[in-house]
């Protein structure tokens, strides 16, 4: 009901759409990843999928048998300070192997999805799910990054890979079926900036089904999310960002809703929902982070990287609102010179954000422009540090 809604009002409000001028269709320099960009953000999960220690476990325990090494209870995601972090840090690993199989360490990394992604560990996985307690483990940023990684080895067309999306198979299942069980039980969104943020599970959830045409799940979260966020209006924009954010509750439901409807649709929810930023002179400021050391602060960094890849979605889903990619990548830019490996607050997880915003950023059509030089990871006394052509 709430689409055919849209769809009506799409009749009446043609005429009233915000034009762009012509003048302001000018190139933009995009974020584009290359080989060594790659190597260079590749060394950080790299390193970190066999960090066991310092770890945030987030485990609940039924009687003292349960106290155990985080490798030990999660074989195959233990590093990374915490399980999510671990399950996109493999993601980035497959992702730019897949991208690149000529990365400097290829070698290295398959040999570590290969172990850690064994049959042997995935099932000890779906174990520590099963257990008392342990239902709600991860939902939903663990669970859709589960989905994300199953989707990266599914469209990556090499045996290596086929065998690793089977060994993972019991948990992708595991996931998508506690998506089915969970959703209808959710009355209320939760819209926060942090890991429980529903428009961002679903959105990535939403994709993964896309891609396997599961039908089941992607009614699902498409009446999950006319649920609840159909008629929405007026997103308080200026409340953001929060202290702790590394999602903007804005953005990542407006990337939502522009998945799951059409263009022209996706504009009139668009204009009710954030009329500010269709307007051609709309501004926003990247978020300033006081402390990189600081596990919470940090995190707003990520906020930079993903309101980059909320803004390049909606621009690849309406060409006409272009000056939005301008605004997405300076987001990106104050960020991207601090995905460094000298901090674990950020090192653990930020290359993961930065390559999810590359890769929206390759999704949106543009012209391609001249390249410049900078930076992408500073100050450090790695070997092998890697510089950058990130435009």
């Amino acid at each position: 009901m709430s689409r055919i809604i849209v769809s009506i009002l799409i009749l009446f409000s043609a005429c009233d759409q915000t034009q762009i001028p012509t003048e302001d269709l000018t190139p933009i320099a995009y974020p584009s990843l290359k080989l060594a960009q790659s190597d260079a953000l590749s060394l950080l999960p790299l390193t970190c999928l066999e960090t066991q220690y310092p770890n945030k476990l987030n485990q609940t325990l039924n009687d003292p048998s349960q106290i155990k090494q985080p490798k030990v209870l999660h074989p195959a995601f233990y590093g990374c300070f915490d399980w999510h972090s671990s399950v996109h840090g493999h993601w980035s690993l497959v992702y730019l192997l897949k991208s690149f199989p000529g990365l400097e360490n290829a070698e290295l990394i398959r040999n570590l999805l290969n172990d850690h992604l064994s049959a042997e560990n995935i099932i000890a996985e779906v174990n520590y799910f099963n257990e008392v307690g342990n239902q709600s483990f991860e939902r939903t940023y663990g669970w859709a990054w589960v989905l994300k990684l199953s989707e990266e080895l599914h469209t990556w067309k090499i045996p290596f890979a086929r065998q690793l999306e089977a060994n993972l198979q019991p948990l992708t299942d595991h996931i998508v079926n506690a998506y089915i069980d969970f959703l209808p039980k959710l009355i209320y969104p939760i819209r926060v900036g942090e890991h429980s943020n529903t428009a961002y599970g679903l959105s990535l959830a939403y994709d993964y089904a896309k891609v396997f045409d599961h039908q089941a799940l992607s009614k699902l979260i498409v009446s999950t999310a006319n649920r609840f966020y159909a008629g929405d209006q007026g997103c308080p924009l200026t409340w953001e960002p929060g202290g702790f954010d590394f999602l903007s509750p804005c953005f990542e439901e407006a990337n939502l809703m522009r998945k799951i409807y059409r263009s022209g649709e996706f504009k009139i929810w668009l204009s009710s929902f954030l009329p500010s930023i269709i307007k051609p002179g709309f501004q926003l400021a990247p978020a300033r982070v006081g402390d990189r050391t600081d596990g919470k602060l940090v995190h707003l960094d990520g906020l930079n990287f993903s309101r980059a890849w909320c803004l390049y979605g909606i621009t690849e889903t309406l060409p006409e609102y272009v000056h939005l990619s301008s605004i997405a990548n300076n987001h990106f830019n104050s960020s991207i010179n601090n995905v460094v490996d000298d901090h674990y607050a950020g090192a653990h997880w930020l290359a993961t954000f930065a390559i999810y915003a590359y890769d929206a950023s390759a999704s949106v059509n543009r012209p391609q422009p001249a390249e410049k030089t900078t930076n992408i990871l500073k100050n450090s006394n790695r070997p092998n540090r890697k510089r950058f052509v990130f435009f």
